[in-house]
């Protein structure tokens, strides 16, 4: 029993307290219920030198500079800094003339309470969105009586609210998500350059070696015994001339034979329309274009006609056109190949030793070779076409080995920079990067992506108008009213995206836009607006901002709960 009479007796406390405190005059809250509760005397807020009788208070005449003493009506509405001295202050240099009361106190029991500014008390209008129980018309004005709704506003208000706090919670969810994916795209990112370094340490080792390679197989192609030219260096020379001006003329030949061909047709469909012609016209035909036309095939085909060749002709024509390959007139191998000179001959002594000492005996010469021409004693081989194979080989896989350590020092830099990125809090940007939302909006459909660029799109077809590319993450403080859907920016500081260097504006600015977030359960462009000729300003929302509080629920970054 002693459990549940316990909180029997506070309540009952609680009453007797609350029935002991003296009412507060109309339109004064809780807050400032301290500056109102003496009997005898009243002392203006922001100007404690100025004292009034209680019955002053609520008088409908101002008499505190600062509008203290009309706390529920709107007879010191207009008080400001400028407005003009009172007969009272002549005593204080130092009066306040800005109103002391953020506004008109509505209880709103069943709801939430709140201010009505002084101008809308007794104005003659419900004013049910901030005085849902209608006592700022206490005189009733010209008769309206408001009714109390507070019930009714605060029961939908609560539903709503509700639906909020749930919308909250799963936007705190989803951020959740994201900050995980992030982490995830940020380890990725993490393994991947580890993977890199250790790369590219293998291969700064491979190009060490195959260089290595290279610069021995040089020094080995720098050893090498050159063939001299020979006695019939001039000789192959001429050879190869007269081969390649005999493959000339005979191509030469194959064309002028197709254009004789072709030729031969032409002239016999022609004489064949002009036989035709002579047979079928009308003599009587007095037309003297055509008589001279006929006369003149007449004479043509009385002429002799030149000899054009018989079938042994085209046949030799056909021998002469044949590849020598085919022919085998002329055997072109035999005479491409060069006698060898003595120094050659000389230089195959190796072949007259034992096998057992011809690879000993060809090491020691090469070695030679290369140390008579290290020292400056013989010259170097200038002659590139006789390059090895094996040197050629070494040097494209000294370039390959080079060309994908770069690619890998490329990699691992754009790697590093995208680690050094400002990815937002918790790198949460990092999982949306690339993803893009969009909004119908009149004739435009716009287009945001995230950390990428945003850009507008005309309906009517035609090119697509660049808004801007992401530069930079900023903030801004914002001051506004949340609509009942939460689908706005609500009061505080907000997180923003400035998108820059957009496509230039015709006789203005490069175009630019700042996006503006605000918490919400999914992204959405909310609001576009043009503040000025090409400077743009959205607002989004997205779950990427909310503010995850200890009890798991999002908030909106502001002082404030909103979605």
């Amino acid at each position: 029993m002693r459990s549940i009479s316990c909180p029997l007796l506070w309540t009952t406390a609680v009453r007797a307290v609350l029935a002991a405190e003296p009412s507060r005059p109309r339109g004064v809250s809780p807050e400032h219920a301290k500056f109102y509760k003496s009997s005898d005397i009243f002392t203006c807020i922001s100007n404690p030198s100025i004292t009034l009788s209680p019955s002053q208070i609520n008088d409908d005449y101002c008499d505190c500079p600062d509008g203290s003493d009309e706390p529920g009506t709107s007879a010191c509405s207009y008080l400001s800094d400028l407005s003009p001295s009172y007969v009272s202050d002549l005593f204080s240099d130092n009066a306040s003339r800005s109103i002391a009361l953020p506004g008109f106190y509505c209880k709103n029991k069943g709801h939430q309470p709140s201010y009505v500014p002084f101008l809308s008390v007794n104005d003659g209008a419900c004013d049910y969105d901030l005085c849902c129980d209608g006592s700022d018309e206490w005189a009733q004005v010209g008769g309206l009586k408001c009714e109390n709704k507070c019930n009714e506003i605060g029961k939908a208000w609560r539903k709503q609210d509700e639906q909020r706090k749930k919308s909250l919670g799963a936007a705190g969810k989803k951020r959740k998500e994201l900050v995980a994916e992030a982490g995830r795209l940020r380890k990725q990112v993490e393994d991947r350059i580890q993977s890199l370094q250790t790369e590219i340490e293998g291969s700064v080792l491979k190009v060490k070696s195959l260089e290595t390679a290279l610069a021995d197989a040089e020094r080995q192609e720098r050893g090498k015994v050159v063939r001299s030219a020979g006695r019939g260096s001039k000789v192959g020379t001429l050879i190869q001339m007269a081969k390649d001006r005999i493959e000339e003329l005979r191509e030469s030949l194959v064309e002028v034979r197709g254009q004789r061909d072709d030729a031969k047709a032409r002239v016999a469909e022609l004489e064949g329309l002009l036989t035709t012609f002579k047979a079928e016209y009308n003599p009587n035909f007095n037309d003297e274009g055509v008589k001279r036309a006929v006369r003149s095939w007449e004479e043509y085909a009385a002429r002799d006609k030149p000899t054009t060749g018989d079938a042994a002709h085209d046949r030799d024509l056909d021998e002469i056109s044949r590849p020598d390959s085919e022919t085998g007139v002329i055997n072109w191998s035999d005479w491409e190949e060069a006698e060898e000179s003595d120094t050659h001959v000389l230089y195959k002594i190796e072949e007259y030793l034992p096998i057992a000492i011809r690879g000993w005996v060809d090491q020691k010469l090469r070695d030679l070779r290369i140390l008579l021409i290290e020292n400056g004693i013989l010259a170097v081989s200038t002659d590139s076409g006789s390059e090895s194979q094996g040197l050629t080989d070494a040097r494209n896989a000294l370039r390959a080995a080079q060309d994908s350590e770069n690619s890998l020092r490329s990699e691992l830099t754009g790697h590093q920079d995208d680690l050094a990125k400002d990815y937002g809090a918790d790198d949460v940007f990092r999982a949306l990067k690339g993803q893009c939302i969009s909004k119908d909006s009149g004739e435009y459909n716009y287009e945001l992506c995230w950390l990428d660029r945003a850009t507008q799109k005309s309906k009517k077809g035609g090119s697509h108008t660049g808004m801007g590319n992401f530069a930079r993450f900023d903030s801004v403080t914002v001051d506004d009213d949340l609509p009942p859907d939460g689908k706005g920016l609500g009061s505080g500081v907000r997180v923003a995206l400035r998108y820059e260097n957009g496509q230039h504006c015709w006789n203005g600015p490069n175009r630019n836009t700042l996006i503006v977030l605000a918490c919400a359960e999914q992204d959405e462009i909310w609001k576009i607006t043009e503040e000025e000729k090409c400077v743009y300003r959205m607002e989004v929302g997205t779950p990427a901002v909310c503010e995850v509080s200890g009890n798991g629920n999002a908030k909106a970054g502001g002082a404030r709960d909103e979605l």
